[in-house]
């Protein structure tokens, strides 16, 4: 049973560590879309590690809930808690420490609380990279990253965050601390603690430091807009590509025409060069090693998917700032969408070749249940898709709150069906539990209820995210 967080006991935990807590701003109990309005005790500030393991300590004591807290960029509610005994937050934002840099072994070791954008910043002193890239990558923060298993643009090449470390450094709900902030590629010694806690949104534990892995950067980028007649055609495309520039390609999206609409209507200010505007089109960088000629790769690659009908159009970037311009595009279309406010967004994967079909059947679908525009957009390289659905011009998102449910149910009930996943790359968090308990394994969410149960067992660890409490 947990109990609220009490005046009682903040003034002994202050008592204890002065200068730890603060209280709740409106941003540590808001999420981006505003569905829900989360609520605290208190806000823990903790600069070590060892004082996140004397705040999860007095928790357990005290059986006060503990939600932690990144940049709170999530998209899933994992950072709040709307309900229940008010929690305690605990904040990584005073965690910030580059604890060391090895160029040679390409690893950074950072703390939890470290920008996503200063991690890529520390990797550029080295020469390297660290890929993953967020459009949230100026507040989000990396232990929050890890927490939810972030994917972002670059995971046809590099992975998820998952694949980009190499050993982690967490505080688990007893107050013990996990040293395994190794930089081994391999360690086979058992259970991997690394692996089982990322993706676990906090509630099995609080990550407060990672060793991250580092690339070189590629000698040479180029980035095109190609219009292609439809997402078989792109997925065609991606596959010739695959095959003529194995191991270099960047990112590959995917943009329906009503994202652009979409940019035309609320962020007039970003402009698509192609004209007429093209029903369906995929953003492609390649990240090419010296003696390759990148805008001659690219205009050859093009020149290869017109003669066999795969693309109608494109734009290939011949400097930095027109790359830049074209991926502003894309990194806009999800400020476009939430402006206009989505009835239902959802965040799926499907095996590659199931994509083009689940297009039309889910919209077929979802005409049944009414009148919509549909925003189909994402990391087609990895077969994460963004289908998000939106009231017609002239309604607002609030018309259709009845309608949320049947909405999502009839997008992800296809999506089961074909193999695929409700939550590709942004997690459970609150927001996903039930679709988690529809469409889980049930030996899998048997598993992960023993697990919680074993490592959590007073249930402190985010109340009610992942699994219901």
């Amino acid at each position: 049973m947990l109990y609220p967080c009490t005046p009682e006991f903040l003034s002994a935990l202050d008592a204890a560590h002065p200068g730890l807590l603060r209280a709740p701003a409106a941003r540590d109990l808001e999420e981006p879309r505003g569905r829900w309005k989360g609520q605290a005790g208190a806000v823990a500030c903790p600069r070590t590690t060892a004082e996140v393991a004397a705040v999860v300590r007095a928790c357990g004591a005290a059986g006060v809930g503990l939600v932690p807290m990144g940049g709170g960029t999530g998209l899933v509610g994992g950072q709040v808690m709307p309900q229940g005994p008010a929690p305690l937050i605990l904040s990584l934002e005073r965690m910030t420490a580059l604890r060391g840099a090895y160029p040679q072994e390409n690893v950074l070791v950072v703390e939890a609380g470290m920008v996503l954008a200063d991690v890529q910043a520390e990797a550029a002193k080295l020469g390297r990279i660290f890929p993953l890239s967020l459009a949230s990558e100026g507040s989000a923060r990396i232990g929050g990253n890890l927490a939810a298993n972030a994917g972002g643009l670059n995971v046809l090449r590099y992975g998820n965050t998952r694949d980009l470390c190499l050993g982690l450094e967490a505080v688990l709900p007893d107050g013990s601390i996990f040293n395994g902030l190794k930089r081994l590629r391999k360690d086979n010694t058992g259970y991997d603690l690394r692996h089982l806690l990322i993706g676990s949104e906090g509630s099995l534990g609080v990550i407060t430091a990672a060793s991250l892995r580092l690339f070189p950067d590629p000698a040479a980028k180029v980035v095109a807009l190609l219009a292609v007649p439809s997402p078989q055609a792109a997925l065609e495309l991606l596959a010739l590509a695959e095959a003529e520039l194995a191991g270099l390609i960047s990112a590959f999206e995917l943009i329906h025409r009503m994202g652009y609409d979409f940019l035309a209507e609320t962020l007039p200010e970003v402009t698509v060069p192609l004209s007429p505007l093209p029903e369906w089109s995929v953003l492609i960088e390649l990240g090419l090693p010296r003696g390759v000629a990148p805008e001659e790769a690219m205009a050859a690659l093009y020149a290869q998917a017109a003669e066999a009908g795969l693309v109608q159009d494109g734009v290939i970037a011949t400097s930095e700032a027109q790359a830049a311009a074209l991926w502003r595009i894309r990194e806009s279309i999800p400020e476009g969408n939430r402006r206009i406010g989505s009835v239902s967004s959802h965040d799926i994967s499907l095996p590659l070749s199931e994509i083009p079909g689940f297009i039309p059947r889910a919209g077929a679908a979802l005409a049944r249940l009414g009148d919509w525009r549909i925003n189909c957009f994402g990391h087609l390289g990895d077969g994460n898709l963004h289908y998000n659905v939106f009231p017609v011009k002239g309604r607002a998102r609030h018309d259709h709150d009845h309608q949320r449910e049947a909405v999502k149910a009839c997008v992800h009930d296809l999506v089961h069906e074909l193999g695929g996943s409700v939550s590709a790359e942004h997690g459970i968090g609150r927001l996903k539990v039930g679709d988690l308990e529809r469409y889980g394994d049930p030996a899998k969410l048997a598993a992960m209820r023993a697990i919680k149960a074993a490592l959590d067992p007073l249930g402190i660890m985010n109340p009610g995210a992942v699994l219901r409490g």
